[in-house]
């Protein structure tokens, strides 16, 4: 059965600004309000295949994932995808697998989307191999776990 509610961190940690939703997935383990209301939380490669099996049949899924849509960096966007179209030049994974944003497309012509699908996209800067966040987006991530907390206990 799957869980009620689910939070995916989305992005390779060896990547820089990429790994700011694996990293803020570890961060919100740790919270005990998200653990009382039993929100599933997982770090994932944003694999879009894999992504639209682990939100199906949820209630609430929140995504977090890096962005480049040409905000600055540490910026944050929110997107209601059952509303919301989403770029796939904006949450990109690889040219030869299946991203965030075609999985939210498929998802929708398919008829498997969450009840609610919320993805947040924090504007990353540097992406290099073995690099850190950079200091705009991990300046960021403390307001954004909130959020991300907010968007489970409102629910």
């Amino acid at each position: 059965m799957p869980p009620k509610f689910l939070f995916l961190g989305v992005g390779n940690r060896d990547r820089g600004d990429d790994g700011v939703g694996p990293l803020l997935a570890e961060k919100l383990l740790k919270n005990k309000v998200l653990k009382e209301l039993g929100v599933d939380i997982l770090p994932h490669s944003g694999e879009g295949a894999s992504l639209m099996d682990l939100w199906e049949g949820t209630e609430k899924t929140v995504i977090v994932d890096s962005m480049k849509s040409g905000l600055s960096v540490g910026n944050i966007r929110r997107f209601d995808a059952r509303v919301d179209r989403l770029s796939g030049g904006t949450f990109y994974y690889s040219s030869h697998l299946f991203s965030l944003a075609e999985a939210v497309e498929m998802a929708r012509q398919l008829d498997r989307l969450p009840s609610s699908l919320i993805v947040y996209g924090i504007e990353g800067g540097a992406y290099s191999f073995g690099a850190g966040l950079s200091s705009k987006v991990a300046k960021a991530l403390p307001g954004l776990a909130k959020t991300i907390c907010r968007e489970f206990t409102d629910a």
